[in-house]
């Protein structure tokens, strides 16, 4: 799908990937962008400075996302691509994290996607055409070895989007989901600081700068491909992980035990 002349919006779209996201939108000349966030003051900065629409949203409810939506189609009409970027971090550690946590972090990382297909599929679907697209995470494909709640909701992620890539994919609706690795953003350092065995695997790719996940993104719209991939190695690690779970599962035993080593 080109973008040029279509409606665009994105969530969690103030700051990180998703501001990242915006802009480089922005450059595609679209019809409509609106910036949604939790933060509205800091959407309403980034929207200004790029010409879009900001409109508040706390994603982990589905009466605000009802509410997104009808916002941004009285200002730009029919939406053409809702990118559920929102997410959170949710508790770091295992299965003792606190259950108001484990709930938020169900609602903010898959929830939220589902309430948005639950309102934008009808509508996509009489039209033949429209684009979902969500951020997982590399955790959804793989795991994410300090954070069991993280991992949990982006592999749940990861499998929304791919039951509606499987059921509506021969109806107009493409669905693309975006699982990059580590990422520069105020998430992920924050992450490296509390927790630096964890981030091992995180780093061992490397950081990307946001504007270089939002250049891929573009590329892997413009493709239509379901899994965009900023780091590439993620594919091979995939594959390793279908093909030889077993392999995969001693290989990430031992990343953990030379992070704890250091």
């Amino acid at each position: 799908m080109e973008l040029n002349g279509r409606h665009i919006v994105v969530t969690g779209g103030s700051s990180g990937i998703g501001r990242a996201l915006v802009r480089r939108f922005a450059q595609e000349s679209p019809r409509g962008l609106v910036v949604a966030d939790i933060d509205e003051v800091a959407a309403r900065r980034v929207a200004d400075e790029i010409g879009a629409t900001a409109v508040g949203v706390d994603v982990s409810r589905e009466e605000d996302i009802i509410r997104l939506i009808g916002r941004a189609q009285d200002a730009h009409g029919p939406i053409d691509v809702f990118f559920s970027n929102a997410g959170i971090p949710g508790p770091g550690g295992g299965p003792d994290g606190p259950d108001e946590e484990w709930q938020r972090s169900w609602l903010v990382n898959v929830m939220s996607h589902v309430w948005a297909a639950r309102a934008l599929v009808p509508p996509m679907l009489e039209r033949g055409d429209g684009y979902l697209l969500s951020t997982a995470s590399a955790a959804g494909l793989l795991t994410q070895v300090s954070a069991l709640a993280y991992s949990a909701t982006k592999h749940a992620a990861v499998a929304v989007a791919e039951w509606l890539a499987i059921n509506y994919g021969d109806q107009g609706i493409k669905v693309s989901c975006l699982c990059p690795q580590g990422v520069r953003t105020p998430m992920v350092e924050h992450a490296i600081e509390e927790d630096p065995v964890g981030s091992q695997a995180l780093l061992s790719e490397g950081l990307l700068e946001p504007e270089e996940v939002a250049e891929v993104v573009v590329e892997g719209i413009r493709d239509e491909r379901f899994l965009i991939l900023p780091h590439p190695r993620v594919a091979d690690y995939f594959a390793l992980r279908g093909g030889q779970h077993e392999r995969w599962l001693n290989g990430m035993r031992k990343v953990l035990r030379n992070a704890r080593a250091e």
